[in-house]
């Protein structure tokens, strides 16, 4: 069976974010190197698929990265009671070809060059200035990105001044109570034993 013929299937994947849970799909939803955060339906213009997810009363927002979204969910309700209508209901949008995006979603970063000196997008919201930016941005690239998205979220680069590294957290990194534990013991721990002028990283608020 050719790839065109396998059809979409989704699972649903917890997170540590309560709040949220990651959707994973069997295809790419968005190309490597772009985000796409939705808080509203109004931001929704070229986003179809997200545009009717926020018919759902209890979605809060969204966040498309790769081959997943995730969706954080209101208070007001439980994942539990809902988490087998949302997973149908993506399965059935897309296995009926029904568009994610009527514009492809604007890619955040600059362009590097990989071994074979072909272009890679890095996920980043500002471009490095210097070496050592460079430095922390393959480092978050190599070893925090996977980790992140993983988790159903992303982590981007934003500054670098007087050894604090200032990042920004999204989908479902974004307000988790386990997150501010990530970045102190674990991000912050990474970028100290492989780069000694980095002494502290951040998230930067909302």
């Amino acid at each position: 069976m050719s790839e065109k013929e396998v059809p979409f299937t989704i699972y649903a994947e917890t997170t540590p974010n309560p709040k949220t849970m990651k959707f994973v799909a069997n295809k790419i939803l968005v190309p490597y190197g772009a985000t796409v955060e939705y808080n509203s339906e109004l931001e929704c213009q070229d986003a179809p698929l997200a545009k009717v997810l926020f018919t759902f009363p209890f979605v809060e927002s969204l966040f498309f990265s790769s081959n997943f979204v995730s969706i954080t969910k209101k208070d007001f309700i439980e994942w539990d009671d809902v988490v087998m209508e949302m997973r149908e209901y993506l399965t059935n949008y897309l296995r009926a070809d029904q568009p994610i995006f009527t514009k492809p979603p604007k890619t955040t970063g600059h362009e590097t060059k990989n071994e074979d000196n072909q272009s890679e997008k890095i996920k980043v919201t500002s471009t490095p200035q210097n070496e050592m930016e460079e430095k922390i941005i393959n480092l978050l690239e190599e070893y925090v990105r996977p980790a992140v998205e993983g988790d159903g979220g992303a982590i981007h680069f934003k500054s670098f001044d007087e050894g604090k590294v200032t990042v920004k957290l999204s989908g479902a990194c974004s307000g988790c109570p386990s997150s501010t534990q990530t970045l102190k013991f674990g991000i912050e721990n990474l970028f100290k034993e492989h780069l000694p002028e980095v002494q502290e990283v951040v998230a930067e608020d909302a």
